[in-house]
């Protein structure tokens, strides 16, 4: 068992991602061999790019708003929403609000 501060995990900004910060909180470097838990940091007026992939993706939203921009247009995000895309499904996260929106997102590393 390893307790982390997610605060402590240096953050990385993918490239082509500018304004937005991954923390890789528990992944394969800890021993994780079937999940990847981030913590994203997206600055206001940033987005994640407008992508899909394989897998599953669970998102829990901290702090800040934005939208969740998917072919049926965008939805509201406010802390305490839980947000779930399904394989394939096309999406960005887009901050809307004044200040850093925080969320944790979890998925899988490999196909089962």
């Amino acid at each position: 068992m390893e307790r982390i501060k997610w605060q402590d995990v240096p953050a990385e900004t993918p490239e082509g991602m500018p304004g937005v910060r991954i923390h890789w909180v528990i992944d394969k470097t800890r021993g994780a061999e079937n999940f990847a838990m981030r913590v994203f940091e997206v600055a206001p007026g940033a987005s994640t790019p407008y992508h899909h992939h394989w897998y599953e993706q669970e998102m829990y939203f901290l702090e800040g708003e934005g939208v969740a921009v998917s072919p049926q247009g965008e939805q509201l995000l406010t802390p305490g929403n839980v947000l779930w895309v399904q394989p394939e499904e096309p999406h960005a996260i887009r901050n809307t609000g004044s200040v850093p929106m925080k969320f944790i997102c979890c998925v899988p590393t490999k196909k089962s």
